[in-house]
């Protein structure tokens, strides 16, 4: 029973966690700390929902839970069960892994989803994208919406509208292409992708749909930033405003685009110009660590 006391305290300590995390405005001074803080209370969520049913019904064996599984499995295979181990605890047992079982269909399925679509718009580019030589490394889709995006993959293609280059100037597209090029070069497609799953899995969890948001908008922030990395941050809040007064924008499913949320946030946050809080994401980091470690540890032991 005290590993299934564990593994709730893992629960609940994720939930806490990301509640913090969803409170904190330092997030947004240090973005790639806070994706990571945010990937660490998934993974221990997810393992700690798949323990908690089997630590319930492996209480009998007083094991942590990988050994417990370990020596369930060697009794089934010898015909004999313990004394306190039934079928209903075999149910947990089951129940943590149908858990395990959803989590990882539904991650399946946002990958093939995902891949899909952006099949589909790879293949439209090929047909209705130009090259345009004052804008090196991009496509060009003659539309009068504004439009910049990162198409992910193993090959990404970072793509912008006809209507986007007459709206910015050209300090201000190269910023939005660098943001771009910044989605495709960290895979911020990959950093999405298990929240989309988890958001699937669990829609009726609102922490889980504001984990997705959340880790959404610090994605976009850390783009920024190597954008500002490059042209200082008044070419891209330029951009994020202009953005910000057109009504027609167009994002397409399976991108990333510069114009896609909470641009007034992300503007105004472009302009303070605060130093990542060093002790606060180190303290953070180590919290992280210690969230995946206990899971972690109870089915590896």
């Amino acid at each position: 029973m005290a590993f299934a006391v564990h593994f709730a305290a893992s629960m609940l300590a994720g939930y806490l966690t990301a509640q913090v995390l969803a409170a904190s405005t330092w997030t947004w001074r240090a973005p790639r700390v806070a994706i990571v803080c945010w990937q660490a209370v998934g993974l221990a969520v997810g393992l700690s929902a798949m323990g908690l049913p089997m630590a319930l019904g492996l209480a009998a064996y007083d094991l942590p839970t990988g050994s417990a599984l370990l020596a369930l499995a060697a009794d089934l295979s010898h015909g004999t069960l313990p004394v306190g181990v039934g079928a209903v605890h075999l149910g947990l047992v089951g129940v943590g892994f149908g858990i395990g079982a959803v989590l990882l269909a539904t991650t399946v399925r946002s990958v093939q989803a995902t891949v899909r679509a952006q099949r589909r718009h790879r293949d439209l580019l090929t047909l209705v994208a130009r090259r345009d030589p004052t804008v090196p490394g991009a496509l060009v889709l003659d539309h009068p919406s504004a439009a910049a995006y990162c198409l992910p993959g193993v090959r990404p293609r970072v793509v912008v509208s006809a209507g986007t280059l007459d709206l910015l100037d050209r300090a201000e597209l190269a910023a939005v292409l660098t943001h771009e090029r910044a989605h495709a070069q960290e895979r911020h497609d990959l950093v999405l992708l298990p929240f989309t799953a988890l958001r699937r899995a669990l829609p009726w969890f609102r922490w889980v749909r504001d984990a997705h948001e959340r880790v959404a908008l610090l994605v976009e922030m850390r783009a920024d930033d190597k954008a500002r990395e490059l042209h200082a941050e008044a070419p891209l809040a330029g951009a994020l405003r202009r953005f910000a007064a057109c009504d027609d924008r167009i994002t397409p499913a399976g991108t990333l685009g510069v114009g896609d949320r909470d641009l007034d946030v992300r503007v105004q946050r472009l302009m303070v110009a605060d130093r990542p809080p060093r002790v606060i994401g180190a303290t953070a980091l180590a919290v992280a660590a210690i969230l995946v470690a206990l899971p972690v540890s109870l089915f590896l032991s």
